[in-house]
């Protein structure tokens, strides 16, 4: 497995603009296995995104799938900032396969 962890920081007052564009671009991604959106308490402006994708050539092909080229292109003006924190190989978990 291959996972993601980002930090996505908003345009003032545009978070959950941004997650909500996040959210809906996420569908029907071959390869996803878990792809979390979450708000970061501490910073009004911040959203962490938590993937895990069967392998990362899965994760480099869902670039190019439509609904993701739509949520980029409709969520990179909200978009002040951008971490990719770290890349992971995930062992396991809830949800996950074994």
């Amino acid at each position: 497995m291959y996972g993601l962890i980002g930090k996505m920081t908003a345009v003032e007052g545009q978070r959950d603009a941004l997650a909500a564009i996040l959210l809906t671009g996420l569908r029907d991604m071959p390869g996803n296995l878990s792809y979390i959106v979450a708000v970061a308490p501490e910073d009004p402006n911040a959203l962490w995104i938590t993937e895990v994708w069967t392998d990362a050539e899965a994760h480099k092909a869902s670039l190019s799938l439509p609904s993701v080229q739509d949520a980029i292109g409709r969520g990179r003006p909200l978009i002040a900032g951008l971490e990719r924190i770290a890349e992971t190989a995930p062992l396991g978990g809830v949800g996950l396969p074994k």
